[in-house]
């Protein structure tokens, strides 16, 4: 039975909840740690038979209170829940199919009045479409890929660059997820996919696990070439001009080390670009 979108999600989700995380008895041998599907059936209040055809794809078109009582059952959070909606057909897609490539001049233009901040733009297939001076010297002149998932995923040097590179790739791999299930028809979206499926087998066992979750506060840990470790802040943003575009600004903390090194990392920046 060819199994769709929708069901292998459910069949992922399932399998990342434990009867304990939901107060249900351990009886019996269980071949993995996650939910049978009569468990999440009796969950979300619907016959295990129906469950079943979710998961094997002869159902497609589950209700929204269906959708919303297996959310509840499988613990996911806002972004795994607007995800299952989208694949079910019930939540909003993409008001186009592909993400504009062209960046504001105001944006920009506000991005390069941050000297001593990272700060990029990328759409939904992780193509930066835009960064400034200390952005393009943090991520060493975009020299493997102007792509943030091929530098994950097929740049030999990533595993030094990012010092958390399996928490990176996970993440990263997970915001794509939700990216691609808002707009699965975008064909720069579906070439990116395509591309590190063939090429990555760490990518391809990741999206294999059907995460789904957006960006959002967090720290990275870098081992840059020229000024050595740091550790960033990253905030993002939605383009509310260009749906489907991102900004992700970088900061360090005040008197760090760190941000001693990103101030040397503006230095050479801004020396590179007044050289000849």
């Amino acid at each position: 039975m060819a199994r769709s979108e929708l069901g292998a999600y459910l069949t992922a989700r399932r399998a990342h909840v434990t009867p304990a995380d939901v107060n249900l008895p351990v009886s019996g041998h269980r071949r993995v740690p996650g939910l049978r599907r009569e468990e999440v059936a009796l969950l979300a209040g619907v016959s295990a038979d129906y469950y079943v055809r979710l998961e094997q794809g002869r159902e497609r078109t589950p209700s929204a209170q269906v959708l919303d009582a297996l959310a509840a059952a499988l613990r996911l959070d806002d972004d795994g829940r607007l995800h299952l909606f989208r694949l079910a057909g019930i939540g909003p897609r993409a008001r186009s199919a592909a993400v504009p490539d062209r960046v504001e001049p105001s944006l920009s233009a506000l991005m390069e009045a941050w000297p001593h901040n990272p700060a990029i733009v990328y759409n939904r297939a992780y193509d930066v479409l835009a960064s400034n001076a200390i952005a393009d010297a943090l991520f060493q002149g975009w020299a493997h890929s102007r792509n943030l998932m091929h530098v994950v995923f097929t740049d030999p040097a990533a595993r030094t660059f990012y010092r958390d590179w399996h928490d990176v790739a996970r993440n990263s791999v997970a915001g794509f997820r939700l990216g691609h299930g808002a707009a699965p028809d975008d064909p720069r979206v579906r070439r990116v996919l395509a591309e590190l499926l063939e090429r990555s087998p760490e990518f391809a066992e990741l999206w294999a696990g059907h995460d789904a979750r957006g960006k959002a506060l967090e720290r990275k840990r870098f081992d840059h070439r020229d000024v050595g470790p740091l550790t960033l802040t990253m905030q993002t943003f939605d383009v509310r001009s260009a749906p489907g575009q991102e900004l992700v600004v970088y900061h360090a903390e005040p008197a760090s080390p760190s941000s001693e090194a990103l101030a040397l990392l503006g230095s050479l920046a801004a020396t590179a670009r007044r050289e000849p």
